[in-house]
């Protein structure tokens, strides 16, 4: 435990020291950046899509794109479309000057939804407000009440599918006769089935904010089974029914499986293990590949760690067994849970700096502070752990077998005074009977743990109830976004410059803390050619829609060709702001660009 604890800290200590040095900034979450037509433009006649580009890739999935015209009757074909990070709205033919409300309702990579809505307007119309357009959807509370407790009970399952054939294979042989312990596992595979199964029917509705009483909706439930998140749960399903299928016999039989039958239950092990780690942030933001080879790893060491646990509180850490059963049990398992703990210790903290990315976001966001939580609760875990494992060796004893089996002892041997002083001591002998005294030893060993067990229990008591919390704070980080996409970080955006007959030039932005209050704002225009350029006007504001905020008029300097500063822009408090340029060209031409930031 004392190599662990000292992975874990030199970790943790550089990863603060390097977020302490290098402050980088975090990479944005499949936020939007940019529109077509920009939010509050003007344009001279009808455009013949609307265009949404996100920082990541998304999906319609059971979400929506839709643009309403100030009537609020729907103007769009219906045939909205997303393309990576592009979602693209086509509109009827013939529409009128007027203004338009864009809503949409994408969901990330990550199975998250994400939603928003703006405005635009065409020749003379009037700009539609966005206020109760439906740009933040709220998830329906029982929806988002049944999510995590479905993940939990999966992750329960799934230490119990897996850890307790583990800890019959490798600690236990006459394990697979114990009747407790074939229903722990079988009902962990039910488990596991049930809540990928549960959160299958869920993430419909999820995604579309619609109540749980449409969770059997038949377009919801297509959207699901056509998204990379559905087909995942689906699998992690069937396999959970295939490991209790393949694993039957063996229990019914009493005895452990063969080398084929072990190779097939070990394949399906591993193919549900990456089936629950391949689901959510892992497979979004940078390197998922290698994000879901060490989420698969920490999911397998936490099925190896409690359900070897819940097997010994069940079955073997009871005052009905015998000292030699216990024995045989112990000593291996207490190094198969060290390496566990050590996997879990290492994958976790390596998500722990891909999901953060720095000691500012673990303190300023709810991922982080619920990462904290589960962190002192893990401290306590392998406290726990600790007392358990030196349990072990101090009344069964870790017993490391000599070469060839043979054990020695060195024999000290005198001549008696008067012939001729002491003889040298004799060198090493092998004595048979030590084997002996090493096997009572052994067996008095045994029988005193008998005696102390309750102890032991009420320490892997405490370890199984600490990993109950642990699992529930686990399910929730799976359903919140992750630090790196929610702490407010330094703004720098190279955006095109939308003009009624097309992009004209780019605009570069750059805001500097993106915090409550002073801020310092860098404007700098390009031409086509990538020079910079002087226009003949032009304005900055901000705006919160969902806090009705603004258009707030933010002041700026000139500073060079092309490059305007405001070294005092107020933003009044936090939220997803909305910075908008309005640039003119020449009396005729007017071009505008906008980009979204989040203000914590």
């Amino acid at each position: 435990m004392r190599r662990s604890w000292l992975v874990v800290v030199a970790l943790l200590a550089g990863w603060l020291a390097g977020g302490v040095v290098t402050a980088l900034p975090a990479a944005a979450h499949a936020t939007l950046v940019s529109t077509d037509p920009g939010e509050g433009a003007r344009v001279e006649s009808v455009p013949a899509e609307v265009t949404l580009e996100f920082s990541e890739g998304v999906s319609l999935g059971a979400g929506y794109a839709r643009v309403l015209g100030a009537d609020g009757e729907r103007v769009d074909t219906g045939a909205a479309a997303v393309e990576g990070r592009v979602l693209t709205i086509p509109l009827r033919d013939g529409l009128p000057d007027d203004g338009y409300l864009v809503t949409y309702r994408v969901v990330s990579a990550d199975s998250h939804p994400i939603s928003g809505a703006y405005s635009f307007v065409v020749g003379d119309g009037e700009l539609v407000p966005t206020a109760g357009a439906g740009a933040d959807d709220p998830t329906d509370p029982v929806v988002a009440a049944a999510l995590p407790i479905s993940r939990w009970v999966g992750f329960a399952g799934l230490a119990l599918a897996v850890g307790v054939p583990v800890l019959a294979l490798c600690c236990w042989p006459g394990g697979w006769s114990s009747d407790r312990l074939r229903r722990l596992a079988t009902w962990g595979a039910v488990a596991v089935a049930g809540s990928a199964l549960l959160s299958f029917l869920l993430q419909g509705p999820y995604a579309a904010a619609a109540g749980v009483g449409s969770a059997f909706d038949p377009s919801l439930l297509s959207a699901t089974l056509e998204s990379e998140a559905g087909w995942t749960l689906l699998a992690r399903a069937v396999l959970a029914v295939g490991l209790a299928l393949v694993l039957r016999p063996v229990w019914r039989r009493g005895r452990p499986p063969s080398t084929a039958l072990t190779a097939v239950a070990g394949v399906l092990a591993l193919g549900l293990v990456v089936a629950t780690a391949a689901i959510g942030h892992p497979v979004a933001g940078p390197w998922p590949g290698l994000a879901v080879v060490v989420a698969s790893v920490h999911a397998a060491g936490m099925a190896v760690w409690l359900g070897g646990l819940a097997g010994l509180l069940a079955v073997v850490l009871r005052p009905t067994t015998s000292g030699e059963d216990l024995a045989l049990v112990l000593t291996p398992w207490s190094r198969l849970a060290f390496g566990a703990v050590a996997a879990l210790v290492v994958t976790g903290t390596v998500q722990a700096v891909r999901e953060v990315e720095s000691p500012t976001a673990l303190f300023a966001t709810t991922y982080g502070w619920v990462l904290v939580a589960k962190l002192v609760l893990v401290a306590v875990l392998l406290a726990a752990a600790g007392v358990s494992r030196v349990w072990v060796q101090q009344r069964l004893g870790v017993r490391h077998p000599r070469p060839g089996g043979r054990r020695t002892l060195t024999a000290h041997a005198f001549a008696a005074v008067g012939g001729g002083g002491p003889t040298a001591a004799e060198p090493a002998v092998e004595e048979p009977a030590v084997e002996e005294v090493a096997d009572l030893r052994g067996r008095l060993q045994s029988e005193s743990a008998v005696e102390h067990i309750p102890a032991l229990r009420r320490s892997v008591l405490v370890e199984f109830a600490i990993a109950a919390v642990v699992l529930a704070l686990s399910a929730v980080l799976v359903g919140t976004p992750p630090a790196r996409s929610a702490v407010a970080e330094p703004v720098d955006v190279l955006l095109p410059l939308q003009a009624s007959s097309g992009p004209s030039g780019s605009v570069q932005l750059s805001v500097d803390p993106a915090r409550p209050g002073p801020n310092t704002l860098h404007v700098y225009l390009f031409d086509d050619e990538g020079r910079p350029t002087q226009p003949a006007g032009i304005t900055v504001s901000l705006r919160e829609p969902s806090q009705e905020i603004g258009p707030l008029d933010v002041e700026l300097a000139a500073a060079g060709p092309g490059h305007y500063v405001s070294d005092g822009m107020d933003i009044p408090g936090a939220g997803t702001w909305t910075l908008a340029v309005s640039v003119r060209l020449d009396e005729f031409t007017a071009t505008t660009a906008r980009t979204e930031f989040p203000v914590r």
